[in-house]
């Protein structure tokens, strides 16, 4: 087992449907993102990819809105973002709902639960989105028997739960100006991360509603600090594409160390 420490020579890939380069690693296999964010922990090798791969059941579609897997279930399925965006939320006793964490191409949404008895939370799309299924079964033969990949989705699932206590601090701590500011930063290096970044530009489909319910504010406070960060120059967020204009400055306005992500120095580039 090779771990991974720099992969300069590997570009970065747009999103899906943009346009790409020669240059760019183009994503063929449904769990092509998952592979290249694991690239950022080690190395792996063709036979460990191809053992990976080759553990996708099928695919599944859900449309927007949906539920994917509810709190208290135990899934059959291990599912891993190959498309669109969704989210781990619960609901407040008054209704409201709590977004816990964004899920993009290349997230697994529940490797846990091949330990776990059920699910603590659910995981619902927030735009229409496909999903690779892997058996339960399937993931727990990998852990017993399979010590790289073991080792690989260990490190993702440390590095979801690091940036579950950032998310923590940022939204006891911060004020919802740079609570925002924070926020974007990170999703565009975990665009990056997953070989899914278009420069400085991510595709950005949520709601206002969807921000709101992540940063524990109102629409109206989402509106206002989102137009704050435009009038400022840092971001232009238009037709569900988010570009930065002023990286530096948008990373000193929210207090921003990646340190939490443990990036190589590919995905930690500008």
């Amino acid at each position: 087992m090779t771990r991974r420490v720099d992969k300069r020579d590997k570009p970065m890939s747009p999103g899906a449907g943009a346009g790409r380069s020669s240059q760019e690693p183009q994503h063929t296999h449904a769990l092509d993102p998952l592979l290249y964010r694991l690239g950022n922990f080690i190395e792996l090798k063709e036979e460990d990819k191809q053992r990976l791969k080759d553990s996708v059941l099928r695919t599944g579609v859900v449309d927007r809105g949906q539920d994917v897997i509810c709190e208290n279930e135990r899934p059959d399925y291990v599912h891993v973002v190959v498309d669109g965006w969704a989210c781990r939320y619960k609901y407040l006793s008054d209704g409201r709902r709590a977004i816990l964490g964004y899920l993009i191409p290349g997230d697994v949404c529940d490797v846990h639960i091949a330990l776990l008895d059920h699910m603590d939370h659910s995981v619902s799309t927030l735009t229409k989105a496909t999903f690779a299924l892997i058996p339960r079964e399937t993931v727990n033969y990998i852990f017993e028997n399979n010590i790289t990949l073991a080792y690989a989705l260990f490190w993702a699932s440390l590095v979801d739960e690091s940036v579950q206590r950032e998310w923590f601090v940022n939204n006891t701590g911060r004020p919802a100006d740079k609570r925002l500011a924070h926020l974007l930063c990170e999703m565009q290096l975990r665009h990056r991360a997953a070989g899914l970044a278009r420069g400085s530009c991510i595709d950005f489909p949520l709601t206002q509603q969807d921000l709101a319910d992540a940063m524990g504010i109102t629409v109206v406070h989402t509106n206002r600090v989102m137009q704050k960060l435009r009038g400022d120059g840092l971001i232009t967020y238009d037709n569900k594409q988010l570009t930065i204009h002023d990286w530096e400055a948008l990373k000193a306005f929210g207090d921003f160390d990646s340190g939490y992500m443990h990036l190589t120095e590919e995905a930690l580039r500008q």
